[in-house]
């Protein structure tokens, strides 16, 4: 009889991430009963202050084993990095396994983690987070550290809980979706807008049996075909693109939309910021819209690429390498073929690959407004009529800002 779950060979692995607790849940849940034979790996971060972490291996029937991992150099973060693939491959050797779901802990970074599993030389079939449509605006508009809410990952962990779920939102090529009573249209526009290229699994599908010994709820196992949310699960997964598709030179931004209360406004110019004007707007920017995130161009220095990255009222602006303009010929060798292609894409006569584009995302966005202030903050005509060498003595207003 033919299998009615077509699973990869090998070890199948698939990484389940997201803040939203429950939906995450739900989700690893859902899962455990679509495919027969698949376990969840689990990390619990929690017990980092008392100077471990504990592991748990479990099926939908219950926890099959549990142990604990020292940490590495006070990070619980590094200690399941160094635990993981050992256990993955002992659950491969030991041949018993037809999935690996690897539940990550509230606020590590899927990212990280697919890039140890499969550099450990094992097999990443999904990258998936967990999201509840109702929680999209509050998580992205919490601007408090994961220190003060008892989720860093280390001592110097220094993220908030709006930049970690707006990576861990963005990264992943598949959300798995709650069926949330308090979610509305607005809420399902701003998640479909923020990552519109995510194939959206359902998590809900299948009436829900309770499990009496631990009090979780679980799906009733599957029978038929999958479910999207296994299908997603088991499609496959290319780390080194979803890397690239990060990149801010060649990042996949979101298009113009606008819908349900939800705008996305797209702001694409040739001309270099002014640094000084652009310095004073920061604050009115960042807190423009929930979500911001491009690439823009500085008058003052020309060849470097800066990374706008911006959510819970905190903005991130660092050096993101150089554009390809300014590369010699015999440099561009060494440049990924993808990032040669998005410039290829967007290639200008005279400035080649330098420009604005930065995109903001929110619901009740005053996108004329937003767009008054940036356009107020590129170089005047007179000033770009000026030319290269005397853009490169204004003020460096960021200097402080990154650093330098």
């Amino acid at each position: 009889m033919a299998d009615p779950v077509a699973v990869p060979p090998g070890l199948p692995v698939v990484i389940v991430g997201g803040l939203h607790a429950d939906a995450r849940r739900a989700a690893v849940a859902r899962l455990l009963a679509d495919v027969p034979g698949s376990v969840v790996l689990h990390h619990d971060l929690s017990t980092a202050a008392a100077g471990t972490v504990v592991r748990t291996i479990r099926d939908a029937s219950g926890v099959l084993d549990a142990g604990e991992a020292p940490l590495v150099n006070d990070c619980a973060c590094c200690a399941l990095r160094e635990d993981l693939v050992p256990e993955l491959e002992r659950l491969r050797d030991a041949g018993l396994t037809r999935l690996a779901v690897v539940e990550l802990w509230d606020s590590v970074e899927p990212k990280a983690m697919a890039e140890v599993v499969t550099a450990g030389g094992l097999t990443v079939t999904g990258v998936i987070t967990a999201v509840d449509p109702a929680l999209v605006l509050p998580c992205l508009g919490n601007g408090d550290d994961l220190a003060d809410a008892g989720l860093a990952a280390a001592a110097t962990d220094q993220r908030t809980i709006a930049d970690t779920f707006a990576r861990q939102l963005e990264y992943a090529p598949v959300l798995a979706v709650a069926d949330s009573p308090e979610a509305d249209d607005e809420d399902r526009e701003l998640l479909a807008q923020l990552h519109p290229t995510a194939r959206r699994a359902p998590v809900g599908e299948g009436a829900p049996v309770d499990r009496a010994d631990d009090g979780l709820t679980v799906p009733t196992p599957r029978r038929g075909p999958l479910s999207p949310l296994a299908e997603a699960a088991l499609a496959g997964f290319d780390v080194e693109a979803a890397a690239a598709a990060q990149h801010p030179a060649c990042a996949l931004l979101p298009a113009e939309a606008d819908a349900h209360g939800v705008s996305t406004l797209v702001w694409h110019r040739r001309r270099p910021f002014h640094p000084e004007r652009l310095y004073a707007a920061l604050e009115d920017l960042t807190c423009a819209a929930a979500r911001s995130r491009g690439r823009f161009w500085l008058a003052d220095k020309p060849d470097t690429l800066f990374h706008w990255d911006a959510a819970g009222g905190a903005l991130c602006v660092e050096g993101a390498g150089p554009w390809l303009a300014s590369l010699p010929d015999a440099a561009w060798e060494m440049v990924p073929p993808v990032r040669r292609a998005a410039a290829a894409l967007d290639w200008h006569p005279e400035h080649g690959d330098r420009g604005q584009h930065l995109v903001f995302t929110s619901p009740a966005l005053d996108r004329d407004g937003l767009e008054r202030l940036l356009e107020s903050c590129l170089l005047t005509d007179a000033e770009y009529a000026a030319g290269p060498d005397v853009w490169q003595r204004l003020p460096h207003a960021f200097d402080t800002l990154l650093e330098v």
